[in-house]
């Protein structure tokens, strides 16, 4: 995972910025779904789709905090 991605989600929770995180949460996924309707051929975006997916685990957990 990103350092920025938790000191971004952790400035969110501080804040109690639901949407904020919301937000952030829906554009990785959005990246996530992107890179795997190009891959193929000569481009791998494993390592790429594996962060990401570190960042939606970091930000779920901010979610969490939440509550």
């Amino acid at each position: 995972m990103s350092e920025s991605v938790r000191l971004i989600v952790n400035a969110y929770v501080q804040l109690k910025d639901r949407q904020a995180i919301e937000e952030l949460r829906e554009h990785r996924r959005m990246l996530r779904q992107k890179l795997q309707a190009i891959a193929g051929g000569d481009f791998d975006p494993s390592r790429s789709i594996r962060l990401i997916d570190s960042d939606l685990s970091e930000i779920d957990a901010g979610l969490a905090r939440l509550q």
